[in-house]
């Protein structure tokens, strides 16, 4: 009995892999062996570099958000500590938008920022109060 190759599935796998391996040089468009390499390698590039592209894009808007910051004599720590103070829920992506293209309003932001964290150290400073006198107070019944 003759041999199966099963050649038509072969020679279609083969085929599929050389048309997706389309536009590449050399030898690695056009063998096989060849082809099946780029075409891995550049599958793994391209799921591996979408991660990346977030990850860069992120640190962008970040540092786009830093500057817009610092000229309004704040930080980018402190700003993102007064959008949470102030329960504002923008995100980094959209506030980079609103400091590059509409400025007044992100200035309005930035001022609700810096009254939510000048409300929140007061409170602070309140507490902070509180526990010392509360503090005292334990240190003399224990001497009593």
């Amino acid at each position: 009995m003759p041999r199966a190759t099963n050649s038509p599935a072969s020679r279609a796998r083969r085929k599929r892999v050389i048309e997706e391996a389309a536009g590449y040089r050399g030898r690695r468009s056009k063998l096989f062996r060849y082809a099946k390499d780029a075409r891995m390698k550049a599958k793994y590039w391209a799921y591996r570099d979408r991660k990346t592209r977030k990850r860069n894009v992120r640190a962008l808007w970040i540092t786009r958000l830093n500057a817009a910051v610092r000229a309004e004599s704040l930080t980018y720590n402190r700003f993102i500590e007064g959008l949470k103070a102030a329960n504002i829920l923008l995100d980094r992506k959209v506030l980079s938008d609103i400091a590059i293209t509409d400025e007044k309003t992100f200035l309005e932001i930035v001022l609700k920022v810096k009254a939510a964290l000048a409300e929140k150290n007061k409170a602070a400073e309140i507490s902070l109060l509180k526990e010392e006198s509360q503090g005292k107070k334990k240190i003399e019944i224990t001497k009593k």
